[in-house]
């Protein structure tokens, strides 16, 4: 593989853990929570929209429709027309509140076609893109929101809308990221070792390129947890305990988790703040 990160493909020796970078994380953050999310069936109920994730996922679709298009039409105005298209209001308070937000993402996703619409250096390769590569032990996958050539190299672009601005270090230590950019290089056949948040309320891109040792050290810590949550999976197929296997993890971010109707320990933890308090302020 170009960059030096050595990836094993000794199908017969070991099972293939089928992983993405949400169910990875979901198992560090909560096993229960993993469990309630992807092995319950019928699945448990979740909780309602929050007006945040309403809003990054309306700009993440303007976003990927307005790359699609050729770049002298990626214009202001058209990006925020296309907002508007995809506008819903879920999880907000009012009507009023919604209207406000409105207008912040079209203004964000104005500024940004601004900024990045018709870059010179940087063409987009992938919207959306599925990309997948294996270990020895694992198959990591995910959807990027974008993918840019520039040069020879591919480049990781991952969109951020929280009221948070993010930092480099993040960029650094993001393993959503690195195992993205593993992937690419191996799904698209070029090399790809630079990831880039793209915080949209603010206008920050933070930018980290990572090498084959960091790479390399993403891609054992997701083997390592992937071993872990296939153990508590096998072990509770085989009629092992339920909540000794997938016990839960309480802390503060319980308030905000999509399962806390259904945890008595996640209830008690945090409260659960009005669906709209996560939004940028």
């Amino acid at each position: 593989m170009n960059g030096g990160v050595q990836l094993g493909f000794d199908f017969a020796a070991t099972r293939l853990v089928r992983v993405t970078p949400s169910r990875l994380a979901t198992w560090r953050d909560c096993p229960r929570r993993y469990r309630m999310t992807y092995l319950d069936r019928p699945a448990p109920p979740r909780g309602g929209a929050w007006a945040n994730n309403t809003l990054g996922a309306v700009v993440h679709l303007a976003l990927r429709a307005l790359f699609a298009l050729p770049a002298a039409e990626r214009t202001p105005r058209v990006a925020a027309a296309l907002v508007g298209r995809h506008w819903t209001s879920e999880g907000f308070r009012d009507a009023a509140q919604a209207a406000e937000y409105r207008g912040r993402a079209r203004d964000w996703v104005a500024d940004y076609a601004v900024r990045h619409g018709s870059d010179p250096d940087g063409a987009p390769v992938g919207l959306e893109q599925w990309v997948s590569v294996a270990t020895d032990k694992i198959v990591a996958e995910g959807r990027v929101d974008r993918i840019d050539r520039r040069g020879a190299e591919l480049v990781v672009v991952d969109y951020k809308t929280g009221r948070r601005t993010p930092t480099d270090e993040e960029a650094r230590s993001s393993q959503a990221l690195a195992l993205y950019a593993v992937a690419t290089e191996r799904t698209l056949r070029s090399p790809c070792t630079q990831v880039e948040l793209h915080h949209l309320p603010s206008g920050e891109v933070l930018t980290w390129r990572h090498d084959p040792a960091s790479l390399g050290e993403h891609v054992r810590q997701a083997e390592a947890t992937a071993g872990e949550l296939a153990a508590a999976t096998d072990e509770l197929s085989a009629g092992g305990d339920a909540e000794a296997l997938f016990p839960p993890r309480p802390a503060p971010r319980c308030g905000t988790c999509d399962m806390r109707r259904n945890c008595p320990e996640g209830r008690a933890a945090a409260t659960e703040p009005e669906p709209w308090a996560l939004l940028a302020p």
